[in-house]
Order: structure tokens, then sequence, then C-alpha cells
């Protein structure tokens, strides 16, 4: 390495946020923790009070913040990597005007809203020499590393089905995906692919399988205007059944709390003055069985791999629990995971080891997996390593995601 570049790569990596929402907001405690090696020198947000809020937690400049991205690539600002988490029918054009400019990218999933533009993303990034490292959390989180440890010790045998279960949380489902801007197909994603690209991508890569045939069943089955109660009212403020909905936003943002993250307050506004004026105004204080959703609340996906090996994956949004649920069965033993630990049961031994994971729910960032995810891409910006969820590992979940939609539409077994 000659000594202008040795010189260079000493220097923190100069990134610009595009989005300033919670994801983004997590990815940046990573930034902050690590002036040494990333440092933030522009946003792109549309949203004041974020903005503003990231500009303050950054210390910058107001010409380093802009209200969009197009403003952003205008303005002559230098950094080597884009940070995108936008909303997520928005990802494709950003990166793609990044990697023109010729900017590494670190995408949150999805990475497009069809195949061809997530195959157009890789090429251009192939093209230029360019790293695009696709936000699969799941890669690096303690937990479903060990899974993947594990089966690749190969002391439990061949892989012959996976059960594999998404139990997104009722209070996460009818905040994002009822009331919340995920709820509609048309305006956001189907639920699958804005849900769980993370699962599919978990799933090919502990398996090492590609797939052969597919199918899938779902629809939106509950969160209808004909189960709504009778006497209950367009609004959970006013409603007279309020306090026994178990899908009350009085009790979840109100009284519990809970899901308030994005509620951003402005100049002179707490938190609880836009939890009020969402019950009484916004589309968070909206009646779960009133709203303009149309994504599913209950899908199933069924894969046979190219050696015959049989893979699920269920989406489960009628629980309280919010977590993912796994059992292995393999020639030689057992693997089981219930969002908490990880038994692994050997049939010749009689044995079952058990891997306890529950302190990671103390740590924040998916257990640590946000930030691990954020300095992997960093070193590969720096050094030129491959990231373990680089785009072209991701492309093979998002192609079985569209045809596993194409599936759930058409009512057929799609082959691959």
């Amino acid at each position: 390495m000659n000594s202008i570049a040795s010189e260079r790569i000493q220097e923190p990596t100069p990134v610009a946020a595009i989005g300033a929402g919670n994801r983004m907001r997590t990815y940046m405690h990573y930034v902050a923790q690590n002036p040494d090696k990333v440092r933030l020198v522009a946003i792109a947000e549309p949203d004041a009070a974020r903005r503003e809020a990231m500009r303050r937690d950054f210390g910058l400049d107001g010409d380093a913040v802009f209200e969009g991205y197009d403003s952003l690539f205008a303005s002559g600002i230098r950094f080597d990597a884009v940070f995108i988490a936008t909303p997520g029918n928005e990802h494709y054009r950003p990166a793609m005007m990044a990697l023109e400019r010729g900017c590494h990218v670190l995408l949150e999933k999805p990475i497009a809203q069809n195949y061809d533009e997530c195959l157009a993303v890789a090429e251009l990034a192939k093209k230029n020499g360019l790293t695009v490292s696709v936000c699969h959390v799941m890669r690096h989180h303690p937990m479903f590393l060990k899974i993947k440890e594990l089966i690749d010790s190969g002391n439990y045998g061949r892989i012959i089905t996976v059960s594999h279960t998404e139990e997104v949380g009722i209070d996460r489902a009818t905040h994002s995906y009822v009331r919340g801007t995920l709820n509609n197909e048309r305006t956001s994603n189907p639920m699958l692919l804005d849900k769980s690209c993370h699962d599919v991508d978990f799933l090919l890569w502990i398996t090492g399988a590609h797939c052969r045939r597919i199918s899938s069943f779902g629809s939106r089955l509950w969160f209808r205007g004909e189960n709504a109660p009778a006497g209950s009212a367009d609004r959970c403020i006013v409603c007279p059944l309020e306090e026994r909905c178990p899908y009350s936003a009085v009790d979840l943002y109100r009284r519990r709390k809970e899901w308030t993250r994005n509620f951003i307050p402005g100049p002179g506004q707490t938190v609880d003055d836009i939890v009020e004026l969402q019950l009484r105004e916004g589309r968070f204080g909206r009646c779960v069985y009133r709203c303009d959703n149309d994504v599913v609340d209950n899908q199933v996906v069924t894969m046979q791999m190219t050696d015959g090996m049989i893979v699920t994956l269920t989406m489960n949004v009628f629980t309280q629990r919010d977590c993912r649920t796994i059992e292995i069965g393999m020639t030689e033993g057992q693997i089981t995971c219930n969002g908490m630990t990880v038994n692994a049961r050997n049939f010749r031994t009689r044995r079952t080891e058990t891997y306890d994971f529950s302190p990671l729910a103390r740590v924040g960032f998916h257990g640590g997996a946000d930030l691990a995810l954020v300095e992997e891409f960093i070193d590969a910006v720096r050094t030129g390593s491959k990231p373990v969820t680089s785009i072209e590992g991701a492309l093979e979940a998002h192609r079985i995601i569209f045809e596993a939609e194409r599936s759930r539409h058409t009512g057929e077994t799609v082959s691959l």
C-alpha cells in the first residue's frame, strides 16, 4: 500500500445518513462510539424534528443537513459511504444514486420492490467496484450464529426439516402493519418482504441449500371492518369498548408508553404531547378494524430445497411474544430455539446441550447485532473485505420472497 493510501485509511470514513428514523438512529450509535473509524458528515431527512435531532446530536452545521437526498447528492459534500434507512418502498433510487456517485452503501432491507431492481443494484455495485451491505441483522446475532455453528459442526447430521416461526407480536403488528406506515402494499411493501427478509436470508444461510419449489398462503383475516365489535368507535380514545380491547391504542401508547420511539417531539413538545395528538387526530389512534391496511395478518411459506429438504416459515401476528422460534430436524439430532435459549439434542449420546442467550435481551441493538453489522460494513469500506451480508448473498432471499408472494396471490406452487 502506498503512503498516501495508508495515510487516508487512518482517517475516519466520511458517511452520509439518508433517513433519520428509528433504524438510522440505531446505526448511528456505532458512529458516535467509533469516531476514529467513521464520521457523519451529512444528513437527508424530510421530517424536521428528526433532522434537527440528529444534526444536534452530531454537531453538524446547517449546510450539511437536507430535506431530501437529491439535494444531498448535489451538494458537493465529500462522503465515501451512505447509510440508507428511508421508508421500505424508497431504497432503490437512493441506492442507485449513491453507487453512481461512487459511494459504498449500507442498505436497510428490502433492497427494492421487485427482483429486477434488486439485480440492478447488485450489478451497478459490481461494475463500479463498490460494497453494498444489506442489513440482514440475523447473521450477526450471537444466538443465530450459534445455531449456524451447531449445524456446521457435523455433530447432528444432515438437515431434513426446518420449521421457523417469526412471532411478530401483536403490539408491533398493530403499530406498524395495521395503523402504521407499513400497513399497505401499494404505499409500502408486502409484509413478508418488509418483515421477513431477515428470516428467509437466515434460512438459506443455515441450510446452505437452494429453493426448488415454493408455495405460500396468507391473508388479511382479522383486521377488517366487518370484524369490528358492535358499538365500537373509529378512534380508541372515544370508544366505549376501549378498556376491554386487546388492541387499544390508548393502552399501548398512553398507559404502557410503548412503541413511542418514533414519536419525536418538536420544539416545546414532549413525547406525551405527540401521543395525545396521535390518539385524537393521527393514524396511530385509529381503530384497528377501521384502518387502510391491506397487508396480511397471517402467512406461511413452504420451500422444497434442491436436496429434498423441507423448510417452512410461519409469520404469526397473534402472539404477545416478539421473537423467532425454530425447530431443525436432523438425521442425528435436533436443534431448537425458543427465542431465548438454543437446545441441541444428539440422538446417539442422548445428551442435550443448552445455550442461554437471555442476557442479550438487556444489551439492546438486537443483542449487539446492529452495531456488529455496521462495524463489518465500515471495515469492508476501509479494508476491501467482503461483508457476510453482501448484496450477492441477499439476492436469493429477495427472489424467494417475490416468488412466495406470486404463489400467495395466484394459489400456484412456483418452480424456481
